[in-house]
């Protein structure tokens, strides 16, 4: 298997402020900064990244991102998702077609820099188009439908994601894998990915990465060991905090 020299790498964050169940939370204050910028200043440890970007829609979150010094770029209101919002961005860095582009999630202040290492690093093989990461899970967390599972073939490639336990064990317990909602695009199939527009599973189970599996678009999956958590409601702060607390304190020491 030829392996090139991996490509320029770019990290996009997207930070809408608007929130169903926790409006403008990228300004979410931990442990005295707003939760966007610990997630650039995380991504920003992974020497992979040729650059780390902010991208918003909103001018309370673009004015405290100059503020702190975080590069940011104000995009459109009206994505359909964070992943239309990383390609616009990413237009605006006019970031060449050959460039690896990541998506990392805004409300994850706790990110392990070496989880988007771990992301990239696939990148060196021609024939990866996007990655993606995962996690065993145990059989309680996989019957939780707001954690979503996936399932893979021996080399990696994503064969389903859903919000149901897969694969379904009849007997005993089963071998699960939680999906981490980061995502490593090689340019143009970002481009190719938006311009598709949903599909008819991604609709069914609210995953916009089904869009690429019945389109052909092979997803990559990398196991990682490492953990992170997502922000999605106000009472998410309290665990954050105490999770960032000893990584704070480590990159001081």
């Amino acid at each position: 298997m030829t392996t090139h020299r991996l490509p320029p790498c770019y990290g996009i964050i997207p930070a809408r402020y608007q929130s169903h169940r926790f409006p403008g939370k990228p300004l979410a204050e931990i442990l005295g900064k707003p939760m966007f910028q610990h997630v650039f200043e995380r991504a920003a440890k992974c020497p992979e990244l040729t650059r780390v970007v902010l991208a918003t829609d909103d001018h309370r979150i673009f004015s405290a991102a100059e503020k702190r010094d975080v590069p940011v770029v104000m995009t459109r209101e009206d994505h359909l998702s964070g992943t239309d919002r990383v390609l616009e961005a990413a237009r605006r860095l006019q970031v060449p077609e050959d460039a690896v582009v990541v998506n990392i999630q805004g409300d994850e202040p706790a990110l392990e820099p070496a989880m988007l290492t771990e992301l990239v690093a696939p990148f060196t093989l021609p024939e990866i188009q996007v990655t993606t990461l995962a996690r065993e899970i145990d059989s309680t967390e996989a019957e939780n439908p707001d954690r979503v599972k996936v399932v893979f073939s021996k080399d990696g490639r994503a064969l389903y994601f859903s919000r149901t336990a897969i694969p379904h064990a009849r007997e005993g317990n089963g071998l699960f894998y939680g999906h981490i909602g980061l995502y490593a695009f090689r340019m143009n199939v970002l481009e190719q990915f938006v311009a598709l527009g949903p599909s008819r599973l991604e609709v069914t189970e609210k995953l916009e990465q089904l869009r690429l599996l019945e389109n052909n678009i092979p997803i990559h999956v990398v196991k990682t060991h490492c953990q992170s958590i997502g922000v999605d409601r106000p009472e998410d702060i309290e665990i954050v905090t105490r999770l960032l607390k000893p990584k704070l304190s480590d990159s001081l020491g």
